[in-house]
């Protein structure tokens, strides 16, 4: 029996990369180092526009204003975050040399399944074994290249009409199904030795081998765990940087005084402060978390609180609403959806939150030991040692529990609480966006002018 299933694997197995194979070999998309397709053949048919309408690059040196298109897609509130923190720090740095497009390609220019990818996102994390197996079954790449092969089969021309109509100087992927098919659209151009394509990789451990493409000028790890996948999945050290996650230059280069945010924020200026998030969406045990904290930080003895809360319900605004209306022991912030998290942070002294990464950076740059109570499969599960082997926190699902180690930490346990804080400050990467940009500027000065190279929309479909 397990034998006939592992001869059915292996020839299923054999079946998707033959077609892999003579897919993308044909159209030279199954690896971008390699030698890819044939510039001629009776299968290929290019479409030349007239002079007027033809899509050009533009010209990279000079005065001219380079383009930067920044790929990404809302699966998860970390690759829009991250994009618009690339975005906020090439302006920093560098002015108007360069203007930044932010966008989901897949939304704008597919077809189903892509143009839906927020939406089924959503459904399978909240059914996390659902996620859990297509985050570990689709991760074999005979399994993705097939995928990958069937979405570029359908959708590889429109991808190319989105991806020209900014003409791109730089791409930069923050998500980990743009890469393959932009590689593409660039190798058949003649472009791959010309336009800079970075990858930023928005996880901080555990992530999906679809981040990993040997046909990137730059992959920009968030941690030495990441980057030693990549050199597993044939990058080379060259490729890669361990800069850290890109945080918005607003929350990572701002100074905060805590009292003084806490007097802004009309928050008591003597009580720690313990911080619990809900997330975007303000998920999970966020109502039955506050009514423990609630308890735990009221000295029944003084008839006093030695410890107060701020709680972020995210969109949720049913839970919003329920928590204000409950009386607590504790001084209590109910809060929504938050824009200034990096005041709210500053003014706190420890975090309750999942284990997303964007979140843990944060809080890793303001030094602040986190409570983990939760993770996504797959590529949020890794994050979790990141912080607990480093020292910088700890993890439980237990709410009782979660108050008692906020109870320690504000009483007899501050030693704890101070040694974490040390840790986290040390994991801290708050500069790491500045120097992905810088790097990739870096990139652009060496590679040099474009000089408005004449652009071919070509025929996909009839490659395939």
């Amino acid at each position: 029996m397990v034998g006939t299933l592992e001869s059915s694997t292996n020839r299923l197995k054999s079946v998707f990369e033959s077609i892999g194979e003579s897919v993308f070999e044909s159209i030279g998309a199954y690896s971008f180092g390699g030698g890819g397709g044939s510039s001629s053949g009776g299968n290929q048919k290019m479409v030349t526009c007239d002079y007027d309408d033809r899509l050009e690059m533009m010209e990279t040196g000079g005065d001219k204003i380079k383009n930067v298109l920044v790929l990404m897609s809302d699966t998860g509130g970390g690759h829009r975050a991250s994009a618009e923190a690339i975005r906020d720090a090439f302006k920093l740095e560098f002015g108007d040399q360069y203007r930044i497009f932010i966008k989901d390609v897949w939304k704008e220019y597919a077809g189903w399944p892509l143009n839906n990818m927020e939406n089924q996102y959503k459904f399978m994390v909240k059914h996390a074994q659902l996620w859990n197996v297509a985050f570990h079954s689709t991760s074999p790449r005979w399994i993705h290249n097939a995928y990958l092969t069937a979405f570029a089969a359908f959708y590889a021309k429109e991808v190319e009409a989105g991806l020209m109509e900014y003409k791109p100087d730089i791409i930069i992927s923050v998500h980990p199904l743009m890469q393959h098919i932009p590689l593409w659209v660039l190798k058949w151009q003649g472009l791959d030795k010309k336009v800079i394509f970075a990858t930023v990789i928005t996880d901080l451990n555990t992530c999906h081998r679809t981040w990993f493409h040997p046909g990137v000028d730059r992959c920009y790890c968030p941690s030495e765990e990441v980057a030693k996948r990549a050199l597993l999945d044939d990058l080379e050290k060259s490729q890669l940087r361990v800069f850290g996650l890109p945080i918005r230059p607003s929350f990572a280069r701002a100074v905060l005084d805590k009292d003084y945010l806490r007097e802004e924020l009309e928050m008591d200026p003597n009580l720690p402060a313990v911080l619990l998030m809900g997330g975007g969406e303000g998920m999970g045990p966020v109502k039955m978390t506050a009514k423990a904290l609630s308890d735990a930080l009221f000295d029944q003895e003084t008839g006093k609180p030695f410890g107060q809360m701020v709680i972020i319900c995210g969109r949720n605004k049913s839970l919003a609403s329920s928590l204000e209306c409950l009386d607590w022991k504790i001084p209590v912030k109910v809060r929504g959806f938050e824009k200034q998290m990096q005041k709210w942070m500053g003014a706190c002294d420890c975090i309750i939150t999942k284990a997303g990464p964007g979140t843990i950076a944060e809080a890793l740059i303001r030094g602040l030991p986190l409570i983990l109570n939760d993770y996504i499969p797959g590529q949020e599960k890794g994050n979790v040692p990141y912080v607990v082997n480093n020292g910088a926190g700890v993890f439980t699902r237990s709410s009782g529990e979660t108050a008692r180690i906020v109870a320690g930490w504000f009483s007899n346990n501050a030693d704890e609480h101070k040694r974490m804080s040390e840790n986290a400050l040390k994991l801290a990467q708050p500069e790491a966006v500045f120097d992905i940009v810088r790097d990739i500027h870096e990139l652009a000065r060496q590679r040099g002018p474009l000089n408005d190279p004449p652009y071919a929309l070509t025929s996909f479909s009839s490659l395939i």
